[in-house]
């Protein structure tokens, strides 16, 4: 069956149902001068801010800064491909650099790149702007990349404009995602099936009320003291900067066109409204934003079904011994980003296991989460993107994505830090973060943030110093067995028969020009507990129960915006450790990194419950007091935390590397996966060779970014172990031997997948590259299934997917996404395939699967699924989908702006890096 490309969020508007029949000569020309009208702002000079990097910051973010465009643009995107001003161009630079990292050098950084230093100089402004005509803030945008540089004299001006300029440039996005945050996007959007399945996959883990939304304010700004209070007073004149723009585009009719494509505004008579944003729509967003990157854990319940399995098969001690050595909780041969030796015990195995409540095998259904489905909220596509939404929900395997590559000085050419690092966010447009530069009183930083969420940088520089985060995973959530009175909805609370609370939101939709899904409707139901929403039901003992998940960050959503705003602050932030004192104060599960002229660190965020001694965070425990987070307290969910010391930080270390693998020694994550092959391993080899060398520079660095990012893990770190083991003895079939002969040309040639020369949109070793994708499911699965059966293969295979592939359709985001390698069984056949080879191997999995363990054997079907691979056509490999037709192999791997509005983009030759990104190398501090 030909693979679809997931269709996320307004993905039709790329091809809209009704408007292809619209795009008519003379009638579109026509249509479209009457609606534009352009704004004339005259430019004017803008002065940069104290900058200590002496002009050797960059950064990247595509497509492009604007991420509005009006009904006349989307309508001249979708007939003729034409881009509103600064929407793609940097797509161009940011896919370039694919093939062109070989020639880089220091001089050639910003042809990839974007000059990233404070202000603009005279020459280059393209515009400036007073909002609302205030005096006491002004919008200048560069001519280059049209990124607004924001300064104000008053700290209400400041957000004001921040507020107005992110409007200005994402408009459409913040509203979408904040009916996502609310679980109300196909009401507002459309009824597509992407649309449902993200609305209920957000929905379920952070079902919110308006009065839970405001609780969550009016905490953070209770427990902060004067910065909370500065926090709500940034916020509120950051919402009437939004809403100020929202008027003027209005009644000056520049609003996004998407409001008229969905049936919110009428493109003749201007009828209808853009509702404004409050301050509960900044929370909603903000639970969007941490769930999606910042809430490590989950995966309890899945992690007892695999281990009941394994039990089953092998025996309680025995299967044990096998479950364990497949979750790899701390592999000795895992990749570490504070690689010194120093442990940070977290969420360790303990010796004796208390409060467990495992389910009793078979008992296990997923909660229901839509009911009283109508029209297309019940169709065969609306149930198989409810499954997905549920299934990633539930898993530990949340989409980490994000690198960093930093260096101190000691091993640079200039003795100053450099670092290479950003967030992996996907690939959407309008792209889900947007840059700006802010500069007014308590403020001073250039960089990205999530759109909607702007009143500071998230991820940039300051004056002298940048910083940046990758996704972790330690575990903030757990799953808590409640048992069941009365009926299936009181439950047991500390001996007392208490009734669970329903909340409930229901949506309903009809066809638009955007969306043509006919009309539809359901009801979200969720049931809440003092221990979290229920997810699951089963029984422990032959006692009917539901699991919960309680999430540490659970009503705590808007906590971090103390940490971001000291981040933002030059008063505070100005040395590694005042850096690691701000990021202790965000409460999502983030690898922070950090570098100036003289140091770099790292720290690692989070909310880290404190567990009841013996109680194993990898299980579900009872919902009793014993069991409970230390002195945790339901009404508020708050506990008590890990120190900040116990926490995985470091302050120059000789380098860091991080993507998404395991923070340090005893530190373990919930997702499955940190063995002894993560692409994790990738950044470490390069970047340890080039500090083992000595004088590395910005090129270099980037370079080694760059290499990592067009390698095929699989490739690199197992490949090599497997054809070992084929050519243990002469091989002697002419369609293996063949394909022998390719893999290890390919592996010589550095196993990238990599076009023949720039827009050839072929790949070199294009067979070879076929061969493994066809290769590496076929021969995980003849490896272990029959050693560890068809329940237990299935189990494990829950726990942690067997692939990853580029052109692998993965996460909510679908295939085209760029991010690659991040799960997969890869650590588990580089061990099976050295302990067969004799090698000597730490932590090794509890038996040996290929061929039992007999060399001969093992490479007979290593072999035998090698020619079934050799002979599967490229169409089968890769079957084609709304974009690539069968077969395409470049196409299949290609990265996909996903349009989330009206503009769309052309794919780009496939890169595993970080969306937005920064290279840095500060010349002085203050």
């Amino acid at each position: 069956m030909p693979r679809r490309t997931s269709r996320t969020t307004l993905d039709r508007l790329r091809t809209p149902g009704r408007l292809t029949g619209f795009l008519k000569g003379a009638s579109i020309c026509a249509l479209i001068a009457a609606l534009l009208s352009p704004l004339a702002q005259a430019p004017a000079a803008a002065a940069a801010s104290n900058d200590y990097c002496g002009g050797q910051c960059s950064d990247i973010l595509p497509p492009g800064e604007n991420g509005n465009a009006t009904l006349a643009q989307i309508l001249l995107n979708q007939a003729f491909g034409t881009q509103p001003d600064h929407a793609e161009d940097q797509l161009g630079p940011y896919a370039n650099l694919a093939k062109g990292a070989s020639t880089l050098t220091d001089a050639t950084i910003n042809t990839f790149f974007n000059d990233a230093s404070f202000g603009v100089a005279s020459d280059q402004v393209a515009s400036t702007e007073k909002p609302a005509n205030r005096s006491d803030v002004t919008i200048v945008r560069d001519k280059k990349t049209g990124v607004p540089h924001i300064t104000g004299t008053t700290r209400y001006g400041t957000e004001f404009g921040a507020g107005y300029a992110a409007a200005e440039d994402r408009l459409w996005l913040m509203d979408v995602f904040r009916h996502v945050g609310r679980g109300q996007l196909t009401t507002f959007a459309g009824g597509a099936a992407s649309n449902q399945g993200l609305e209920q996959e957000f929905y379920r883990n952070a079902p919110y009320t308006e009065a839970d939304l405001q609780a969550q304010i009016d905490n953070a700004v209770a427990n902060n003291g004067t910065r909370g209070q500065q926090a709500l007073t940034d916020a509120n004149a950051y919402l009437d900067g939004i809403n100020s723009y929202i008027d003027a585009s209005d009644s000056g009719r520049y609003f996004p066109g998407e409001y008229v494509l969905t049936g919110h505004k009428d493109s003749v008579t201007n009828a209808g409204t853009i509702d404004h944003f409050k301050i509960t729509d900044l929370v909603a967003l903000a639970s969007v934003i941490g769930s999606l990157f910042g809430a490590g854990g989950g995966g309890e319940v899945n992690n007892a079904i695999s281990l009941i399995a394994a039990q089953s098969k092998y025996g309680v001690e025995a299967g044990t011994k096998v479950w364990e050595s497949f979750r790899e909780r701390n592999d000795p041969e895992a990749v570490l980003t504070v690689h010194d030796g120093t442990s940070f015990p977290y969420a360790t195995k303990p010796t004796d296991p208390q409060g467990e409540a495992l389910p009793d095998s078979g008992s296990v259904t997923t909660e229901p989460l839509v009911y009283d489905a109508t029209g297309t909220g019940a169709s065969q596509s609306a149930t198989a993107a409810s499954e997905t939404a549920t299934a990633t929900a539930l898993s530990s395997a949340r989409r980490g994505m994000s690198n960093a590559l930093v260096v101190s000085g000691k091993y640079t050419a200039s003795g100053h830090p450099i670092a290479v690092f950003g967030p992996q966010t996907g690939y959407f447009a309008p792209q889900l973060l947007m840059l700006q530069e802010i500069q007014g009183p308590g403020i001073s930083a250039r960089g990205a943030s999530f759109a909607g969420l702007s009143m500071y940088v998230e991820l940039g520089r300051g004056q002298d110093y940048s910083w940046s985060a990758t996704t972790s995973g330690q575990d903030i959530i757990d799953s808590y067995a409640v048992e069941l009175c009365t009926d299936d909805y009181h439950y047991l609370y500390h001996g007392t028969c208490t009734a669970m609370d329903k909340v409930e939101q229901t949506n309903s939709w009809a066809p638009t020009t955007a969306d043509s899904t006919a009309a539809g409707s359901y009801t979200m139901r969720v049931w809440k507990t003092k221990y979290g929403p229920v997810e699951y039901r089963a029984t422990v003992g032959g006692k009917k129960v539901a699991y919960t998940t309680l999430r540490s960050s659970y009503m705590h959503e808007a906590d971090s915006i103390i940490g971001f705003q000291m981040l933002n602050d030059p008063s505070y932030v100005n040395s590694p450790q005042t850096f690691q004192s701000a990021v202790q104060h965000i409460n999502y599960t983030f690898n922070w990194f950090y570098a100036d002229s003289s140091h770099t660190a790292y720290y690692n965020s989070g909310n880290n419950p404190v567990r009841a001694s013996g109680v194993d965070a990898d299980f579900p425990v009872w919902g009793q007091a014993a069991y409970e987070w230390k002195n945790w307290d339901p009404t508020t969910n708050t506990a008590d935390y890990t120190a900040a010391s116990a926490h995985p930080n470091s302050i120059d270390q000789d380098y860091y590397i991080s993507w998404n693998n395991k923070q340090a020694l005893d530190y373990a994550s919930a997702p499955w996966g940190d063995g002894s092959v993560h692409r994790g391993n990738l950044l470490e080899d390069r970047v340890k060779k080039l500090v083992a060398a000595g004088g590395v520079t910005r090129t270099k660095l980037v370079q080694a970014m760059a290499d990592a990012a067009l390698a095929d893990l699989r490739a690199e770190d197992v490949l090599p172990k497997l054809l070992k083991v084929v050519n243990s003895s002469t091989v002697t079939d002419s369609t293996a031997a063949a394909a022998v002969t390719k893999l290890q040309a390919w592996v010589t040639a550095g196993a990238k997948r990599t076009e023949t020369s720039a827009g050839s949109k072929t790949y070199a070793n294009a067979d070879a590259i076929r061969i493994l994708d066809a290769w590496w499911p076929l021969l995980v699965k003849a490896e272990f299934q029959p050693g560890l059966g068809s329940d237990l293969y299935t189990a494990f295979s829950n726990n942690l997917p067997i692939d990853e592939s580029p052109s692998a359709a993965h996460g909510p985001t679908g295939s085209h996404a760029g991010s690659s390698f991040q799960y997969g069984w890869w650590s588990y056949v580089d061990k099976d395939i050295r302990s067969v080879l004799g090698e000597t191997v730490q932590g090794p999995l509890a038996q040996t699967y290929c061929g039992g363990g007999v060399l001969s054997s093992c490479r007979d079907i290593l072999i035998s699924t090698l020619k079934t691979a050799a002979g599967t056509s490229a169409s089968t490999v890769y079957p084609g989908d709304s974009l690539c037709s069968a077969g395409d192999q470049w196409c299949a791997d290609s990265i996909v702006q996903r349009t989330l509005g009206g503009i769309k983009h052309y794919n780009i030759s496939w890169q595993n890096r970080p969306t937005f990104q920064q290279v840095v190398e500060y010349t002085s501090h203050r």
